[in-house]
């Protein structure tokens, strides 16, 4: 996407029986959130005001690059909705970066922090730029760069971003410096993601594959399946991908196949996880294990109790929504699912845990960061992990209770909770002025 201008941010999504493979964020969110409103008494006017953001930050960044030419790149901030906390949400570096986009993903960050009731609302941001066509040092100006030009729109107690597409924990170490030197004080809590040693919690990085095992446990049992005789198909070994099926085979589930942009890796009888390179260990390793070799499209296709989608947006479509033989879908990757997908699922009867819920452990330990700094605490694994269970077993707890009270899907009754929520708290907090 390019950058959009207000007036297609504003303009009406596609009709939600119009298949589109490549369904943008925006398109997406506002229709799951109308989707939510016919589910509950909302008023409508708190409806609206949702299907907007309160602000949208543009920005300059130049750079200096290693040749000496000077280089000016675009960078975004979208904030969503504050009524529950400060805005909360990843800064990516790719090129594809646009307004439209982060609007929309902030939206969904506001759905997922309330889902798993954390008091934040949705935040988006990064900047049009291929990551891999920088140094490190052009990339470290960058980013300090693009700290000193978001200052005034983030903070500890307003915004608080995080690692995303093209960024890592390193990344969000330079922010953080960059934006405590401009305010002359140490703030570990203007973002999280960061290493340890400066204020980042331990289990931020394997957190939002461990919800998404979690999850997948719980509806392995919720549907009466025994979790040791249970087969999963695992799309993408990178950092949700491998943690959630190396949790899995550690809790007996039989892992029969993973995947990386190559193609996959399949076995029946099941793969020993631990042995398979995730894509931060060694990068596009998954097919060079010796094992049998399928491709990304027939893993989407194996008949087994669970697969997860954990690599890219849009991968199960209309195209190829009545070939999955998956009795669930558990989404560890944001947005796996199109609309139309979505529907023919319903259709079929094949549940489909969403995306809000599942992979929510990547912004649950980050507030858990984030109430370390500002406390000056620091947990352990052990506790970090505890927590994180907890939260996640509460949140399919009450997102169940709706799936049952209504007899809806999986992803509507999320969208319900977390707008249930927000929207109870518009009412308490009114309209100023």
């Amino acid at each position: 996407m390019s950058g959009t201008p207000t007036t297609e941010l504003d303009a009406e999504p596609e009709s939600a029986d119009a298949e589109a493979e490549h369904e943008s964020p925006l398109e997406t969110a506002r229709r799951q959130l109308e989707a939510a409103s016919e589910e509950i008494d909302i008023d409508p006017n708190v409806v609206e005001r949702l299907r907007h953001p309160e602000k949208v930050t543009q920005v300059t960044v130049p750079i200096e690059r290693d040749d000496g030419t000077v280089e000016v790149f675009t960078g975004y901030r979208a904030q969503h909705d504050s009524v529950r906390g400060p805005y909360k949400g990843g800064l990516r570096y790719h090129p594809d970066v646009s307004a439209e986009e982060c609007v929309g993903l902030a939206m969904w960050m506001t759905w997922k922090c309330a889902v798993v009731n954390l008091p934040f609302g949705g935040g988006k941001g990064g900047i049009v730029v291929n990551p891999k066509e920088l140094s490190a040092d052009e990339k470290e100006r960058l980013t300090r760069r693009f700290a000193q030009e978001l200052r005034d729109v983030v903070g500890e107690n307003k915004d608080i971003p995080a690692p995303d597409m093209g960024t890592d924990a390193q990344t969000m170490s330079w922010f953080m410096d960059a934006y405590s030197m401009q305010t002359g004080e140490t703030c570990p809590g203007v973002v999280t993601g960061k290493p340890p040693v400066i204020g980042g919690s331990y289990g931020r990085e394997e957190s939002p594959g461990r919800s998404v095992a979690i999850i997948a446990r719980e509806a392995i049992d919720y549907y009466g399946k025994d979790l040791e005789e249970a087969t999963i198909a695992v799309q993408g070994f990178g950092s949700v991908g491998a943690n959630a099926a190396r949790l899995l085979d550690e809790w007996g589930a039989r892992v029969v196949a993973v995947s990386d942009v190559n193609g996959a890796l399949y076995n029946p009888a099941g793969l020993v996880t631990h042995d398979i390179p995730s894509h931060l260990e060694q990068a596009e390793a998954v097919t060079s294990q010796g094992e049998d070799v399928i491709s990304n499209e027939e893993l989407l296709e194996l008949d087994v109790d669970v697969l997860i989608p954990a690599a890219i947006g849009n991968v199960l479509t209309a195209d190829n929504a009545h070939d999955v033989r998956a009795d669930i879908i558990v989404e560890g990757a944001n947005g796996p699912t199109t609309t139309a997908a979505d529907e023919i699922f319903a259709e079929r009867g094949i549940p489909v845990v969403p995306d809000i819920l599942a992979n929510a452990g990547g912004v649950t330990v980050s507030y858990f960061e984030w109430l370390q700094d500002i406390n000056r605490q620091e947990w352990t694994l052990e506790e970090v992990r505890e927590e994180l269970s907890e939260k996640m077993l509460t949140a399919w707890d009450e997102v169940r209770d709706v799936v049952e009270e209504k007899d809806i899907t999986w992803r509507r009754a999320a969208y319900v909770v977390a707008l249930t929520r927000i929207a109870d708290s518009h009412d308490a907090r009114g309209l100023w002025p």
